[in-house]
């Protein structure tokens, strides 16, 4: 009876499969994409929340808000069931789960940071592999194999921090009470934010050929070796002077400790791309630092000494980022050299558009004007034209013997 019943039943199935093949083929894969997808992206959410945990609390420190929503405190409810102190913290605890980072796309979580004395704010980007495509994430591995112009994807975070610069009155609004004109006395009275503009930076030797073709600002510096630092980095700044007032003890050893997490710490003032027209080269300062991740989250530890120095840079910058003129003649030196360069181009351009729209109107007129003519007319005003033009060409070639 069995094999009566198993002589009925493979015919079926063979059917089907015949008549349903393809489908057999392709429904098992689309799972495994789906299943790989949620994996992938699960693990970079994961992996981009063990960054935030841990550096909430460094960030919290240093910044009045951290992340894109208001903070908020705890409920009634809240408290009454808790206490006011494991409420608070919950709460805490809650947003740096929820609101700290937002998700870009599955392998791109940005966070912000805002409310410290001379920073405006802060970006911070973390940027992780395509676990989400593991297809694609191989074909980006072997192609940096054969291209050096397309380097291997990596695991990192880059900070960027706009000081204010001595524009709080214009980017801070007025405390909620207070008129216009008490917060515009208020600044006046506190120190001044600003420093000298500039570009230094400490990159890790790997790096250091792709920053400089790929930004405009790290182009106009010089490369140097420093003693202090590991041999594995180097310094490009536009004067020495600039490098013995940043290059401090604190920030050398923050460096080694990080070791191979470390990509870059830059300051600058100018442009990341080669500015085309004059609008272009307005300074705008800012201070950027790019760490690999490690494997696993106890390796932040050995970087959160520079992330923490990183965050209090600009206060360094106001209290001596102050040169001397022979310095800042040298920087400012350069600066206009490519102003220069830039009103040549522009002037020359609007020149040949002046000329261009002579020649258009020239053009019009002399058609207007042979339309109105008759034909024994028009052959000879054409006769004039080669009679003159023969002439100049005569006379040039005068001029040349």
């Amino acid at each position: 009876m069995v094999s009566q019943i198993a002589s009925n039943i493979v015919p079926i199935i063979t059917r089907l499969y015949q008549e349903a093949g393809l489908e057999l083929l392709i429904v098992p894969l689309i799972v495994v994409a789906v299943l790989v997808h949620r994996w992938g992206s699960r693990t970079n959410r994961r992996i981009a929340q063990a960054w935030m945990d841990s550096h909430a609390a460094m960030l919290r420190q240093e910044y009045a808000l951290v992340g894109f929503r208001t903070r908020q405190g705890p409920t009634v409810e809240e408290v009454e069931s808790s206490g006011l102190a494991q409420a608070t913290l919950a709460r805490h605890e809650l947003e740096k789960t929820e609101h700290l980072l937002k998700e870009s796309s599955a392998r791109e979580f940005r966070s912000y940071a805002t409310g410290r004395q001379n920073v405006a704010f802060t970006d911070f980007k973390l940027s992780l592999y395509h676990r989400y495509n593991p297809v694609g994430w191989m074909g980006e591995r072997v192609i940096s194999l054969f291209f050096e112009s397309l380097p291997a994807m990596v695991e990192r975070m880059e900070a960027i921090s706009y000081p204010f610069d001595g524009k709080e009155k214009d980017l801070v609004p007025a405390p909620a009470g207070k008129s216009n004109q008490y917060s515009q006395e208020q600044r006046r009275n506190s120190p001044s934010s600003t420093f000298d503009g500039f570009v230094w930076a400490v990159v890790h030797k790997d790096g250091m050929k792709r920053l400089r073709d790929e930004r405009f600002d790290l182009s106009i510096t010089i490369t140097k070796d420093h003693s202090k630092l590991p041999a594995w980095t180097t310094i490009m700044s536009e004067s020495g002077e600039i490098t013995e007032a940043l290059l401090t003890d604190g920030l050398v050893e923050a460096i080694k400790a990080a070791g191979p997490q470390f990509e870059y710490l830059i300051i600058s003032d100018q442009p990341l791309e080669k500015p085309t027209k004059l609008e272009d080269i307005v300074p705008k300062k800012r201070v950027e630092l790019a760490l690999r991740l490690p494997s696993s989250p106890s390796g932040y530890q050995s970087s959160n000494a520079l992330f923490a120095y990183f965050l209090r840079i600009p206060d360094q910058l106001v209290s001596s980022a102050h040169f001397r003129p022979e310095v800042t003649r040298k920087i400012r030196q350069t600066r206009d050299e490519h102003i220069n360069r830039l009103q040549r181009a522009e002037e020359e351009e609007k020149a040949g558009e002046r000329q261009s729209k002579r020649d258009k109107e020239r053009k019009e007129k002399r058609e207007a004007t042979l339309k109105g003519l008759s034909a024994e007319e028009q052959r000879k005003f054409l006769e004039r034209e080669r009679d003159k033009s023969m002439r100049k060409t005569q006379k040039k070639m005068t001029q040349r013997g």
